[in-house]
């Protein structure tokens, strides 16, 4: 099964759970702006919340490898407590991409909201999430 992490991250949260996610699965997170290498079964797709929707490079990436991407699983920090998931899955759905139900969802520190997270307990959670979703 190919397996690969892609990641968007303005400040470091969701790339910290990226190379988490990464680590478990024996691969190396890459940045959105990376294309799918071939056809990939699985792509963990780990997209930060801003101002309530994904980032635009987070939309540019999946349009762009549609038809490379297996199955999409989602994973995301916010500081507001929202996650990407539905958001990304409507858009996703639209272009014809498989998104799994699951998602991963954590607080992101921004300013002075949810300091020195993601952490280390909040990695492994989605270290441990990611590995379920290939079984």
């Amino acid at each position: 099964m190919k397996v690969e992490v892609r990641y968007h991250s303005r400040g470091g949260n969701t790339k910290r759970l990226a190379e988490a996610v990464a680590k478990a699965l024996k691969v190396t997170a890459r940045t959105v702006e990376e294309p799918v290498e071939g056809k990939a079964d699985v792509v963990f797709l780990c997209a930060s919340v801003y101002a309530g929707s994904p980032d635009k490079a987070v939309m540019t990436y999946v349009k762009q490898n549609a038809r490379d991407i297996g199955r999409l699983v989602v994973l995301s920090t916010s500081a507001s407590g929202k996650s990407t998931h539905a958001k990304l899955k409507a858009a996703a759905e639209d272009m014809g991409v498989t998104v799994s139900e699951a998602y991963f969802h954590c607080p992101g520190a921004f300013l002075m909201l949810h300091k020195n997270r993601p952490n280390a307990e909040d990695c492994q959670r989605a270290a441990d999430f990611a590995k379920a979703q290939l079984k």
